[in-house]
C-alpha cells in the first residue's frame, strides 16, 4: 500500500518504491508522484494530477481515496495511470503557491522565471509525464485530467476547461465529464502555460482541467459534493461503463478574450466576492483603466475567474461567450 498523501505530507519516501497490487504492478516516481500499470493489456493511459495549486484540497484527498481503493483491491485498473500531486511544498504550507503560478509555469515557460522549487517542480513534472507517455504502449489513447477547486463562488459550480488545440476534441473526453454532473465546459481560444495545455500540445492528449466548487483547507471538504467525479474516474479507471447525468444538459462557453490589466487604475465593474459566470449585458462596462474601458458589444458575456489584483501585465478575467 502506498499513501501518496501521507507520503508528500511527511515529505517521506516510501520503504518501497516499486512493487505489485491487485492485478498492477506500480512504481513511486519521487515525491507525489506515483505509476500504476495493469498486468493485462491496456487501451487508455491516463494522467491524474491535483494539488498543482497547494490550498485546492478536495480534489487531492479525491485521489488519495482512489488510490487507496486500487491497491486493496476494491477498485480494478484497466488503464496505465500516473498520479500526480503537483505542487508539494505548496500543499504542506495550505497556500496556493509559494512564489509564482505554477500552472502557468508549463511548456516550458518556467526557464522565464527565477529558478526556484517551484520553477523545478514544473520542470520534473515535464520530464516525468514524456516519460510516462512514451513508455506507454503506442496504441493507448492519452488522457489527462488536471483537478481544481476555485477561488471563488460560481453560477454553475463545477466546469470544465478544455485547452486550446487544432483538432477535434476527443469524445471519450467530453463524454466522461458529462457523467462527471458538471455544469459547463469552456474552450478556450489561445494557447496557454497549463499542466493540460502541456500534455495536449506536447502529446496529443486529450486534456480538461476540472474546477470543482470552492477551495477549502484539508479536513474541511465534503466529499459527498464531489461524487459524481469520483464515480466518473472510477469508471475511467477499471474501464466499466460512465454513469449516467444526471443534471440538466451541460452548457457550452468559449473563451473570446482576456481581459489585461495593464495600467494601476485598473478596475473591474463587479463586487470583490463576485461569482464566476457573472453576466454583463450590452452597454455594460466589464472594466476600467487608463488604456480603455470594456464594453460590451450586442450580445451577453459572462466573466470567468475575475481578479483585479493580479500583477500589471496578467490577466485579469477571462469573457466568455455561450455556444447555443
Amino acid at each position: 500500500m502506498v499513501n501518496l498523501l501521507a507520503l508528500t505530507l511527511a515529505q517521506q519516501t516510501p520503504e518501497q518504491i516499486q512493487g505489485e497490487a491487485a492485478g498492477f504492478t506500480w512504481q513511486w516516481l519521487g515525491e507525489g508522484l506515483l505509476q500504476c500499470t495493469p498486468k493485462t493489456a491496456y487501451r487508455k493511459t491516463i494522467v491524474l494530477s491535483a494539488g498543482i495549486h497547494g490550498n485546492e484540497t478536495a480534489p487531492i484527498e479525491l485521489l488519495a481515496q482512489i488510490i487507496q481503493d486500487l491497491f486493496s483491491g476494491q477498485l480494478a485498473l484497466a488503464v496505465r495511470v500516473l498520479f500526480v500531486l503537483g505542487n508539494p511544498a505548496a500543499i504542506r504550507q495550505g497556500v496556493r503557491y509559494l512564489e509564482n503560478d505554477m500552472n502557468r509555469m508549463f511548456c516550458g515557460a518556467y526557464q522565464q522565471l527565477a529558478q526556484d522549487g517551484e520553477t523545478q517542480r514544473a520542470a520534473l513534472l515535464e520530464q516525468v509525464t514524456t516519460q510516462f507517455f512514451q513508455q506507454s504502449q503506442s496504441n493507448a489513447q492519452r488522457y489527462h485530467y488536471d483537478l481544481h477547486t476555485a477561488i471563488r463562488e460560481s453560477l454553475l459550480p463545477v466546469f470544465a476547461l478544455f485547452p486550446y488545440q487544432m483538432q477535434p476534441y476527443d469524445d471519450f473526453l467530453i463524454q466522461s465529464l458529462k457523467a462527471a454532473d458538471l455544469d459547463a465546459l469552456v474552450y478556450h481560444n489561445t494557447a496557454g502555460k497549463t499542466f493540460t495545455h502541456f500534455t495536449t500540445e506536447r502529446f496529443q492528449a486529450a486534456s480538461s482541467t476540472l474546477e470543482l466548487g470552492k477551495a477549502k483547507p484539508f479536513g474541511q471538504n465534503d466529499l459527498a459534493g464531489f461524487f459524481s467525479t469520483d464515480q466518473m474516474l472510477r469508471a475511467a479507471l477499471s474501464g466499466q461503463a460512465l454513469p449516467n447525468r444526471q443534471k440538466q444538459d451541460i452548457r457550452q462557453f468559449k473563451v473570446i478574450d482576456s481581459i489585461l490589466k495593464i495600467n494601476d487604475d485598473f478596475k473591474l465593474n463587479l463586487s470583490a466576492d463576485a461569482p464566476n459566470f457573472s453576466t454583463f449585458q450590452p452597454g455594460e462596462v466589464i472594466a476600467t483603466q487608463q488604456a480603455g474601458s470594456y464594453v460590451v458589444q450586442d450580445q451577453p458575456l459572462w466573466i470567468l475567474f475575475p481578479n483585479p489584483e493580479v500583477k500589471t501585465g496578467l490577466r485579469a478575467g477571462l469573457i466568455l461567450k455561450e455556444i447555443k
